[in-house]
């Protein structure tokens, strides 16, 4: 039995504190408790001295509950799951009862009930208060155990939610044993059960098991308490980049969040911070320039110069000295030095728009800029260096255009570096409304007016348009139903008649879809007889029908098939 003397020597000594009713232990156990510790009835022998004070039987029970406990601690991710199974094998297996984990809110302080026995309380996390206050307050406070042998007369005044939860152990006076759960040096709760009146040395080592117990349970409260807080972290940073991709990365003056469109924002961020030749395709009107001066912006050359070109508004006579300048005397009328749009975009960001449109000659140049950064003045000799970020735009098809030979291979490559796809309006119908919003926003104060919305009506018809001018139709239709406006708000009647609806314009179809489908047979059956002079098998065969069908058709339409014979 010396080992097991051993084993009760290395318990901790200042983990409790006795209730005021007992003496304090020395060397854990005192030789006048001895004759409180039952029999067992698997021994021959009842403990004698301080060395057998726990039999054997009682060494071995609380062992292999220990690891039974620790096992159950190890199951599942919630700790209701490895909790309440814990209680039950307590409870079973040593006497106790109405078990509590009490745990303090990193947070607030305080201290809360996480877990109970069934029974005990009928919610978790129910507040218990402040660290300090009632018993459990105390051990959390102290890290030390408390041992009441009685709870009819607590050392300690209980809290008002103790006592409800404690109602019926203190209408039993049972006792209560509480120890506090660590984790190294920082406390995380405690650990509590009530039990049975029974003798000191029994609530001794009972409440010295459950320090063991709460050494486990620390372990397992901090694995989860490690691994919320890094679930909870991680859906706050996913919270964080769905917000981030929704506005951070939307780009200074660019309107709509459809996915179409934050594809787009995105391609935008990502090709922003370097040097990289940009080409911008998209139809007419779809916003190619605002992406452009958005890369600009967003980059580090954003307060260098941007320097705009539009390349079909450039006669093919001049084109070349506005991109490159020219030398005094370089042609008639050049008259003096004048520096081109590569020269006045040094260190910048040169916007070529409608690049498809520029001559097979110019094209040779850009070329040579393109590669090597250097150009001459139209007329000069002397080579100039640049350093320029070249983004270029079309509503071309340049591959067609390679095919018929209208556009070099090599510069199409070179252009074609990073290309960016702006989608039409009508594949972004989500940003319509959006769109209308800003435009009548911008127009109603340049036009000193407070129009202060778009009618249902109105709005159907926007969002049923097909938009073949895009961005810029759509711009151009906002700002006129902003002037007619006379009421502050945008009517159907104030839009285009392209825009307007059958019911709008008063033009809806009188006739049924029968009588319309009959009138447009009728009118195929008299212009197939018209060009065969009547001749009704010819009109037949056209048509793809049998003689006999045509013929069933034009008595039905009272078609008078002899007149077209006549017919030169």
């Amino acid at each position: 039995m010396q080992r097991v003397h051993t084993f009760v020597q290395l318990l901790p000594k200042a983990a409790h504190r006795l209730g005021p009713s007992r003496p304090a232990l020395a060397n854990g156990i005192a030789d006048a408790d001895l004759s409180d510790v039952a029999d067992c009835s698997s021994c021959s022998q009842k403990p004698t001295g301080i060395g057998t004070l726990l039999s054997s039987c009682r060494v071995m029970r609380d062992f292999t509950l220990l690891h039974e406990v620790s096992s159950t601690l190890a199951q599942g991710l919630e700790l209701s799951d490895a909790v309440q199974p814990m209680f039950s094998k307590l409870t079973n297996a040593g006497g106790l009862r109405r078990g509590m984990l009490t745990i303090i809110n990193r947070e607030t302080g305080d201290l809360a009930l996480e877990e109970s026995e069934d029974g005990v309380a009928d919610t978790t996390h129910h507040a218990l208060g402040k660290v300090g206050d009632g018993l459990l307050g105390r051990v959390a406070a102290t890290g030390e155990a408390i041992i009441v042998p009685g709870l009819s007369k607590p050392p300690v005044a209980l809290t008002e939610s103790e006592a409800r939860l404690l109602r019926e152990a203190v209408k039993q006076d049972e006792a209560l044993i509480a120890v506090p759960i660590r984790q190294g040096t920082e406390i995380l709760g405690t650990l509590s059960f009530t039990r049975p009146a029974a003798s000191p040395a029994a609530l001794d080592s009972d409440a010295r098991f459950l320090t063991l117990v709460a050494g486990q349970v620390g372990l397992a409260v901090r694995f989860r308490q490690i691994s919320k807080e890094r679930l909870e972290n991680l859906r706050q940073e996913n919270a964080r980049l769905q917000e981030q991709i929704k506005t951070s990365l939307l780009p200074e003056g660019m309107i709509g969040r459809s996915s179409a469109m934050r594809m787009v924002y995105f391609h935008v961020d990502q090709v922003a911070s370097s040097k990289t030749t940009v080409l911008i395709r998209g139809e007419t009107g779809s916003g190619k320039e605002r992406i452009a001066q958005a890369i600009w912006q967003a980059g580090p050359r954003k307060n260098k110069p941007f320097v705009r070109v539009n390349c079909a508004a450039l006669p093919e006579s001049i084109i070349e000295s506005e991109l490159f300048g020219h030398e005094k005397g370089a042609f008639t009328g050049a008259l003096s030095l004048r520096k081109g749009r590569f020269e006045l975009a040094h260190t910048g960001t040169l916007f070529l728009d409608e690049i498809g449109e520029i001559s097979a000659a110019t094209q040779a140049k850009l070329l040579r800029v393109l590669q090597e950064g250097a150009f001459e003045r139209v007329g000069g000799s002397q080579t100039i260096k640049v350093d320029v970020r070249v983004i270029a735009a079309t509503n071309r098809n340049l591959e067609e255009m390679i095919d018929n030979g209208k556009w070099r291979l090599d510069l199409y490559y070179r252009l074609n570096v990073f290309p960016v796809y702006v989608p039409p309006l009508r594949e972004r119908r989500s940003d319509i409304l959006e769109l209308a919003d800003y435009f009548l926003e911008k127009y109603s104060r340049e036009n000193g007016k407070k129009v202060a919305r778009i009618s249902t009506p109105a709005i159907d018809m926007l969002m049923a348009y097909h938009w073949p001018g895009n961005v810029r139709e759509l711009e151009n239709v906002v700002e006129r139903a902003v002037i007619l406006s006379t009421d502050g708000v945008i009517h159907g009647y104030h839009l285009p008649p392209s825009l307007q609806t059958g019911e709008a314009s008063d033009t809806s179809p009188q006739r049924t879809l029968q009588e319309t489908l009959a009138a447009v047979e009728k009118e195929m059956i008299v212009e197939a007889l018209k060009s065969h002079r009547g001749i009704m098998a010819k009109a037949a065969r056209q048509l793809g029908l049998t003689e006999r069908i045509m013929g069933l058709r034009v008595k039905a339409h009272e078609i008078d098939a002899r007149r077209f014979r006549e017919s030169p």
